[in-house]
């Protein structure tokens, strides 16, 4: 409801959607509605997690995905159609200021409440897809577009969701830092090197098989411990 709401108030602000999009502070309505209601376990789950972990491995595969994607562009065209930061409706520091506060208003409620809310019934990996289909179906409007096109997005969203899923399993304290800086980098990088507003298909398909790539590591990091305590106990 609150996110239908900053959809109708987008237009009547005259705020370019490229800077911010108030749509993504619908989460953080959302969790603060839930904050009113049952503020102990609000806060429980918004600072639950490990003292330290993997943070600076986080924001170098959000880089990653963006690059990947970027590669397999040239592979295929041999270019990469490059938006001048200068060509922005707003200075490029205003739009990455902006960027950042949004995609705070989102990961506040995906993956700082929600995913570790779901964590205690469906698990790590579970609960890290869950959230990612969720997150991607949110976006409603890539349902307009070529299936391809809503295959990519979904993939993506699953795979950055498993790939901050299992690295909140080490990482607590600036959780939202982390996963704002994530979803940043993203978005900037989409920005400028993914033509993907314009609704072509193969940018986006490159984006999901990237995020992909870039999150299996990950998995694969997470599935090595429980495989070796199999081994150790049999």
């Amino acid at each position: 409801m609150a996110s239908g709401l900053m959809l109708a108030l987008q237009p009547l602000t005259g705020l370019p959607g490229e800077v911010l999009e108030l749509v993504q502070f619908g989460p953080a309505v959302g969790v603060a509605v839930v904050a009113l209601v049952r503020p102990s376990q609000v806060r429980g789950l918004l600072t639950a997690g490990g003292p330290r972990g993997p943070r600076g491995a986080v924001l170098l595969s959000a880089l990653a995905i963006i690059a990947v994607a970027v590669a397999g562009s040239l592979l295929l065209h041999g270019s990469v159609p490059v938006r001048d930061p200068n060509g922005l409706v707003a200075p490029f520091w205003v739009v990455a200021v902006a960027q950042f506060v949004g995609a705070c208003g989102e990961e506040i409620g995906w993956r700082c409440f929600l995913q570790p809310l779901l964590r205690t019934r469906f698990g790590p990996l579970g609960s890290s897809v869950a959230v990612g289909l969720l997150w991607g179906c949110w976006h409603l409007q890539i349902f307009a577009a070529a299936p391809a096109y809503a295959i990519g997005f979904l993939a993506a969203t699953t795979a950055m969701s498993v790939l901050l899923g299992l690295a909140w399993e080490r990482i607590g304290a600036h959780r939202l830092l982390v996963a704002g800086g994530f979803h940043t980098l993203v978005n900037l990088g989409m920005l400028l090197f993914l033509d993907e507003e314009s609704g072509a298909v193969e940018p986006m398909v490159l984006f999901g098989v990237a995020g992909v790539l870039v999150a299996l590591p990950w998995v694969l990091a997470a599935l090595r411990p429980a495989r070796t305590d199999r081994l150790a106990t049999t």
